[in-house]
């Protein structure tokens, strides 16, 4: 468990990449999945790469998930797809990378660094020197990137009144400069990135608080999975690629009902659950290439 010092009554987490910030496209589109291409050798199938990328991080239900895990499930994808096995381009999903991600639950450059030294094995290298040349893009690339519509609202009603601790997969350096760049930093009690576990890892602080009294907001299936495992209520921040303003329509939902519903005891039951089936309508679980050929 993360080291935390409860304040007050309520504790809540925030997801921060597609969730605090719209910065998730940006990220994978531009940082990412080049380096995908580039490292994995796909420059053969790079449009199907793209797309299989895209499907793995924006717009399915592993939306969100660790870099690593994303990593093999595109290869993996990618490895069935009729349509690069007609192209002769060789697909191997590294055995080290996934051996390495079963035994692992800080899955950052710090662990994988550490096993690098240990094993000297080149895949383990390779995705190292990957997910270094993706933090060194981030770092000059991503910039100016405000928070959604209704975050600083939503910030400033749990000011003094809840714990709010920042909950992501995504590395702490790059949290911490993002908060910083739009002067947030000061409304989170701490910044957890995925040097510190795991998002199920990190909200295992929802021990110190009362049933229904921590509440997690995310965009993603992994953060409503981390919520359920550690007991708490989950309110998400619908992704749905058919409306672009869905993101900053939930954040008004969010400041206007779901805070006064989470405070007052009223949260748990229908209302959460309207908005779950709501969330699960966004994502779908499988390509619509792989769809079409059911």
């Amino acid at each position: 468990m993360i080291p935390h010092h409860k304040h007050h009554d309520f504790l809540v987490g925030i997801d921060s990449d597609g969730c605090a910030f719209d910065t998730m496209e940006l990220k994978h589109k531009e940082c990412f999945i080049p380096h995908i291409i580039n490292f994995y050798e796909l420059q053969g199938v790079s449009k199907f790469a793209r797309q299989a990328a895209e499907f793995v991080n924006l717009y399915s239900k592993s939306r969100g998930i660790n870099r690593f895990p994303a990593l093999i499930e595109t290869l993996k994808l990618l490895q069935r797809w009729p349509d690069v096995r007609r192209r002769g381009v060789k697909i191997d999903v590294p055995p080290a990378l996934v051996d390495w991600i079963r035994r692992e639950t800080k899955l950052g450059n710090p662990a994988l660094e550490a096993a690098v030294r240990e094993s000297n094995d080149p895949e383990l290298r390779r995705a190292l020197d990957w997910s270094t040349a993706i933090n060194r893009t981030i770092e000059g690339m991503v910039r100016g990137v405000a928070p959604f519509p209704g975050v600083r609202d939503v910030l400033k009603q749990l000011q003094g009144r809840a714990d709010v601790l920042v909950v992501s997969a995504t590395p702490q350096p790059a949290l911490i400069a993002e908060w910083e760049e739009h002067d947030l930093r000061q409304h989170v009690a701490a910044i957890c990135g995925q040097e510190s576990g795991t998002k199920k890892e990190i909200l295992a602080v929802a021990s110190q608080y009362s049933a229904g009294h921590v509440l997690m907001i995310g965009d993603a299936p992994g953060d409503r999975q981390a919520a359920e495992a550690n007991g708490c209520l989950f309110f998400p921040i619908n992704p749905d690629p058919n409306n672009s303003d869905s993101e900053e329509q939930s954040w008004a939902n969010l400041r206007d009902e779901g805070l006064g519903r989470f405070m007052s005891g009223t949260f748990a039951g229908k209302y959460q659950q309207t908005l779950i089936e709501a969330f699960d309508r966004c994502l779908p679980a499988e390509p619509p290439w792989e769809q079409e050929r059911a």
